[in-house]
């Protein structure tokens, strides 16, 4: 922004600040359009990214303001620094320019391009100019190219701007644009281009457009490349997130064995659903539940009583309205289980109206095909809420931890003095190879109202979240973890040992990996857990584990061996850690430093 507090300190008179503002950003992005290789890269990116923000204002006046002010410095040259403009970007897609080195001017340059697709009468000059094209290669480059250039390293007011480096535990989530600029500069460029073409202007990349933004989608967790990946499907009729590493619980919507709900049409078929996902994903197609709402008014209940108790006051069918219409129900019920949906422009505007009504705001915004907000969430597969007051009438199974000490505990939903969570047979199994096996088995612990999980509170804790969530609870970080002693970063760490043994029996390898990732991230900043994590390891068995531990301690196995504190392990144990000594003293392993 400095470039415009500079322009506004040439202009003087009695000119309103915004009409200040505005003649200085009209300037900006005049000369940001006409970008030479002396141009200050960090002030042109500034200046072209506040008229494009201004542009996209949820203000009608600030928008329609700006759109005039740009389209009057336009008038004259604007279609020779379009057609210049996409030279540009052509040539800076190529494989020979494709370079960390370009890609702060090639930003200032889509971001260019994505304020002349904002002008009515520039519009189809874009399409018809090869952009799409364009847009797709530059989109394919970021994915495959290890170069990853954020808006930090050359946006000029983030140098050396404390409030944007983590200090301390303080850690702020993913930025909402994303780590690369370019890719989500390309993306904006790509879903504002589409948005503004017919199908005749990209019938002949179609195919490649599409696998290229579903890569978007399977491969980056920033949700604002996700949100403008998913608003380009949309124009192509898919509405939502398909991703190949989460498939939802699609295959559940077609098994009506554990379904606990049946949604009746007005022309006697039906579908059966499951309360605990709709609860939790569009909670407007329940109907108004007798249980009790309040967690502390099951307090009295006995757990043998808990599903005696639930089960007659829950309905098992709905009957919906004439007025409901069944097709565009079916695939509400699609997002809801796949988190995606496929329909065609007429459906979609039946579709559209049951969104609003069910207050699903992000189903409805990519129906209307409208880019979000600046920081708008992507919607969550995430089901821990399921594990508190709100998934409680609908739990069918406890899961109690091991007691490794005498603890206080009570619980908020029954009487079991054990320490236990309240869980849901069917989200344990579809994301559970070994629980799905197990309830499926037709074994007495099929039927039981308990399963007993060999590891601590605490483990059980993680492991639960994570497959409610599908993401492994962090370890405490920062200071938090700098200000514990060993002792306390060993009980921190310890569950995580835990989770990783069971995973193996679970088969969980997404959990194994995340855990032993978490491991060493953790050794790695204190060499002296790794004694307590070998002797945690070979009690579990996790002999790769106790090899890793083992090269931890190598650099160091002369001074624990005179000290004697090696003598705390079995011989097979001290033979891991001289082997890894040895290796490390010939060059060829251990962890130095």
């Amino acid at each position: 922004m400095s470039s415009i507090l500079t322009c506004l300190s040439h202009v003087h008179g009695d000119i309103p600040l915004h009409q200040k503002l505005l003649f200085c950003l009209s300037k900006a992005i005049c000369k940001g359009c006409q970008i030479s290789e002396n141009d200050d890269t960090s002030r042109s990116e500034s200046s072209s990214r506040a008229v494009l923000v201004m542009m996209h204002s949820s203000s009608t006046y600030i928008a329609s303001k700006v759109r005039l002010i740009l389209s009057g410095v336009l008038e004259i040259k604007g279609n020779e620094c379009l057609k210049r403009l996409l030279y540009l970007l052509d040539y800076g897609s190529s494989a020979n320019n494709f370079g960390s080195a370009n890609i702060p001017k090639t930003v200032v340059e889509l971001v260019c391009l994505i304020c002349y697709s904002g002008l009515p009468e520039y519009q189809k000059n874009v399409t018809r100019g090869d952009g799409i094209r364009t847009l797709v290669t530059s989109i394919r480059r970021c994915l495959s190219n290890e170069v990853c250039t954020s808006r930090r390293s050359f946006a000029l007011h983030f140098y050396h701007n404390v409030f944007y480096e983590r200090t301390c535990c303080w850690m702020t989530a993913e930025e909402w644009e994303g780590k690369d600029a370019l890719l989500f500069y390309s993306l904006w460029g790509l879903a504002e281009l589409v948005q503004h073409s017919s199908d005749i202007d990209h019938s002949h990349i179609k195919s490649n457009l599409i696998k290229t933004v579903q890569e978007v989608l399977d491969n980056v967790s920033a949700p604002g490349p996700r949100w403008l990946a998913a608003n380009i499907l949309s124009y192509f009729g898919v509405y939502g997130f398909p991703n190949k590493h989460d498939k939802g619980f699609g295959r559940a919507l077609e098994d009506k064995e554990h379904t606990d709900l049946q949604l009746l049409f007005a022309n006697g078929e039906s579908v059966s659903v499951h309360k605990i996902i709709l609860s939790v994903r569009c909670p407007s197609l329940l109907p108004p539940e007798q249980f009790p709402q309040s967690a502390e008014t099951t307090d009295n209940f006995l757990v043998k009583d808990v599903p005696s108790k639930c089960c007659p006051m829950l309905q098992k069918e709905v009957r919906l309205s004439a007025r409901v219409d069944q097709q565009a129900l079916l695939k509400l019920l699609d997002y809801v289980y796949f988190g995606y949906v496929e329909a065609g422009e007429d459906l979609a505007r039946k579709l559209k109206t049951l969104a609003k009504s069910c207050n699903m705001q992000p189903l409805f915004l990519m129906l209307c095909r409208k880019i979000p907000k600046w920081g708008t969430p992507i919607p969550s597969s995430d089901f821990t809420d399921a594990l508190g007051p709100l998934g409680f009438q609908f739990a069918d199974i406890i899961l109690e931890a091991e007691e490794t000490e005498k603890m206080p505990w009570a619980c908020s939903f029954c009487s079991l003095l054990v320490p236990h969570m309240h869980a849901h047979k069917f989200i344990l199994q579809s994301r559970c190879k070994y629980l799905q096996a197990l309830f499926l088995s037709g074994m007495q612990e099929s039927h039981s109202q308990s399963i007993k999980v060999p590891v601590s509170w605490e483990a059980l804790i993680k492991l639960v979240r994570l497959i409610y969530s599908r993401k492994l609870p962090d370890p405490p970080f920062g200071c938090l973890w700098d200000n514990m002693d060993t002792k306390e970063r060993l009980y921190e760490l310890k569950p995580y040992v835990e989770v990783y043994w069971l995973a193996e029996f679970w088969i969980l390898e997404d959990v194994q990996e995340a855990c032993f990732t978490t491991i060493i991230s953790c050794l790695d900043s204190d060499r002296q857990l790794a004694l307590e994590v070998m002797k945690l390891a070979a009690g579990f068995s996790l002999w790769k584990l106790a090899e890793v531990a083992a090269d931890y301690m190598a650099p160091i196995y002369h001074k624990l061996r005179d000290s004697g504190v090696l003598e705390q392990l079995d011989e097979l144990l001290i033979e891991l850690v001289r082997d890894a000594s040895v290796r490390l003293s010939q060059g060829s392993g251990g962890f130095s430093g």
